[in-house]
């Protein structure tokens, strides 16, 4: 008999934004040894058993849909490659730019390169399973547990499982305080026409990742800059973002502009051990009045915004709950279209997926010597900018469906972003 799956709130949602990206999330991590290709498919295979989900097909029904968990080869989900140093580099990045239907039995994907004694390792996995924040535990998990089950021979299975619902966010609010939350139907995220200089959509486009390190050195005088104006390092990120922008998309001075950033809703969840591998991501919207006469004066506006949504007990819950009636009171077709009416997807968006930790991401005692995560492959026109660091360095990427022309645009505007960062931290 088939096992069907509950296709949650934040499922269909990420299957709505086909239409917007192709769902996929990203992460590379690179070691200095070549890891046990053997002992990782255990882990990969416990997890999988633990997550059905990640080895289940979705089915648009147009009615009520749902996942049904499939059989799998864990060699279709581990594939491993003996390559040399050159190839390991093109291979990552054609492996990393592909997208797994959601009809397909399996939703992640595992690439390992061996090549000259080092291990660069490659995951893609749908959205529709987990965001960023539940993909950062998972392969933290699969770490540990490579390293338990190596070390002191533990079966790997210490992986979370629970609720995948979204109605997690509000289980530890008061009786008050959940009827507040569960009553705050208003989208207040407005929509923005601005968006990012990118050429027209043409059939022959790409996918591709563009990324741009900054120096542990920069990170530091970012983060001290910072905290003399009052400033996050989301906030100066943000910052030269929006200047950045101004720039390169030639708006105008006084011209109001809005970038969306993502929030972990989890924030909202003292409890995570009880949560299975899941969707709790909303967003927030970052308005600038206008540029402003120098970059500080647009810091100072990024400031403002960003603390107005800091300030509210209820943030990234706005619109929730109507997106829950709509699924609910619906046919799911119907529901999409509604909702693709009354919803603006950001054309210019930002995540800021923070710290990877490499004690935590260490293997037989070999601790990452690079690595980056990803959002997904944004169709033109809508980009999104994400940022993760690893031992103070940053990596800022943008992966997005396009040419040539497109990847020098996204070039100059990463070109723009190191030399704005430099006017915030040019007294550090």
């Amino acid at each position: 008999m088939e096992r069907k799956l509950n296709a949650e709130l934040w499922d269909k949602m990420h299957y709505l934004f086909r239409d917007f990206n192709d769902r996929m999330v990203h992460v590379e991590l690179q070691y200095d040894f070549e890891i046990d290709v053997d002992a990782l498919k255990t882990v990969v295979l416990c997890f999988f058993e633990k997550a059905p989900v990640l080895h289940s097909s979705f089915t648009d029904n147009h009615v009520h849909p749902y996942w049904t968990v499939m059989d799998y080869d864990i060699n279709e989900v581990v594939e491993v490659k003996a390559v040399s140093d050159e190839e390991a580099r093109l291979l990552a990045d054609e492996f990393l730019t592909q997208c797994i239907p959601p009809e397909n039995h399996i939703q992640m994907k595992l690439l390992v390169l061996l090549h000259g004694g080092k291990t660069t390792l490659c995951i893609i996995e749908n959205h529709m399973c987990m965001d960023g924040g539940d993909l950062k535990y998972f392969i933290k998990a699969l770490c540990k547990n490579y390293n338990d089950y190596k070390e002191n021979k533990i079966s790997p299975i210490d992986l979370r499982t629970g609720t995948r619902a979204y109605e997690s966010v509000y289980e530890d609010f008061s009786k008050t305080e959940r009827k507040i939350a569960e009553n705050l139907y208003k989208n207040i995220n407005s929509k923005d026409e601005h968006g990012f200089p990118l050429t027209k959509s043409e059939k022959s486009d790409k996918s591709f990742i563009a990324k741009r390190k900054l120096s542990a050195e920069l990170f530091d005088k970012i983060k001290a800059a910072g905290k003399a104006r009052g400033a996050t390092i989301n906030d100066m990120l943000l910052t030269a973002y929006f200047y950045s922008l101004y720039e390169l998309a030639g708006f105008g001075k006084t011209e109001s502009v809005s970038i969306s950033c993502a929030i972990d809703l989890r924030r909202h969840i003292k409890h995570s051990e009880k949560q299975g591998v899941t969707n709790h991501t909303a967003w927030m919207q970052c308005r600038v009045p206008e540029r402003g006469d120098d970059i500080f004066e647009t810091l100072d506006y990024v400031i403002r915004s960003s603390n107005q949504f800091k300030e509210d007990p209820y943030m990234g819950l706005h619109g929730l709950p109507l997106l829950s009636l709509g699924y609910k009171i619906m046919p799911h077709a119907v529901s999409e279209e509604i909702i693709k009416i009354g919803y603006a997807n950001p054309l210019l968006a930002m995540s800021n997926i923070g710290i990877l930790e490499v004690d935590k991401l260490a293997l037989s005692g070999h601790e990452p010597v690079d690595g980056f995560m990803s959002g997904a492959v944004k169709y033109k026109p809508y980009v999104l900018l994400t940022a993760t660091s690893m031992r103070k360095e940053l990596t800022l990427s943008m992966c997005v469906r396009g040419n040539d022309e497109d990847k020098k645009i996204v070039e100059h505007f990463f070109d723009l972003i190191e030399k704005n960062i430099g006017l915030l931290i040019e007294n550090e």
